[in-house]
């Protein structure tokens, strides 16, 4: 029988917190990066900016959305908290998506999205950690298909490269929260 001091149990524990810590730190890198990007702040003089702005703003909507989920994972409880503490880190930089956002759709002449006054989240199935993970991690993953669906609508070819940035970022959380779960961190080579 195995003991705590085993080392068969305590390596994959820190190989595991390794791994977390290090994806975290490179969705910040990832967010720092978008941050620093003249294409959120340049608007689009041609009349496709209304186009831009539709897309924009459900990309908004979205941030939003994985702001209030993030939030209740947090408050739920069920969180251990080094997980509580990367949860929140991933919801910063859903929250620092939706003020680039915001920003961008006021700098193209739109009215940015309003966040919903409540969501209609599944609380009635999470009653562990590991359903609050699986919870945001398919967020996460929708997130990742909205945004790979919207880069190629964009008429602003910077916008796109914006968005494909944060695609990026999304695409780590959903990996980091898929390695915690036990689970394949990128099962595929594609995403659909």
């Amino acid at each position: 029988m195995k003991t705590p001091t085993d080392t068969t149990l305590i390596l994959p524990a820190l190989a595991r917190r390794r791994f977390l810590q290090q994806g975290a730190t490179l969705s910040a890198t990832a967010v720092a990066l978008l941050g620093g990007c003249p294409a959120l702040a340049a608007g689009s003089g041609d009349g496709q900016a209304a186009g831009d702005v539709r897309i924009l703003n459900t990309a908004l909507a979205a941030e939003q959305e994985a702001i209030a989920a993030y939030q209740l994972g947090a408050d739920s409880g069920l969180l251990s908290a080094s997980i509580r503490s990367v949860a929140l880190q991933f919801q910063g930089h859903h929250k620092e998506h939706a003020e680039l956002l915001a920003s961008t759709v006021e700098k193209l002449g739109g009215q940015p999205a309003a966040a919903r006054a409540h969501y209609d989240f599944p609380t009635a199935g999470l009653k562990a950690e590991a359903d609050v993970l699986r919870f945001a991690a398919g967020l996460e993953r929708g997130a990742v298909s909205a945004y790979l669906g919207a880069v190629p609508l964009f008429a602003n070819r910077e916008l796109a490269k914006a968005a494909a940035s944060i695609l990026g970022d999304e695409a780590m959380h959903w990996a980091v929260l898929r390695q915690v779960l036990g689970e394949v961190a990128v099962p595929t080579a594609f995403v659909s």
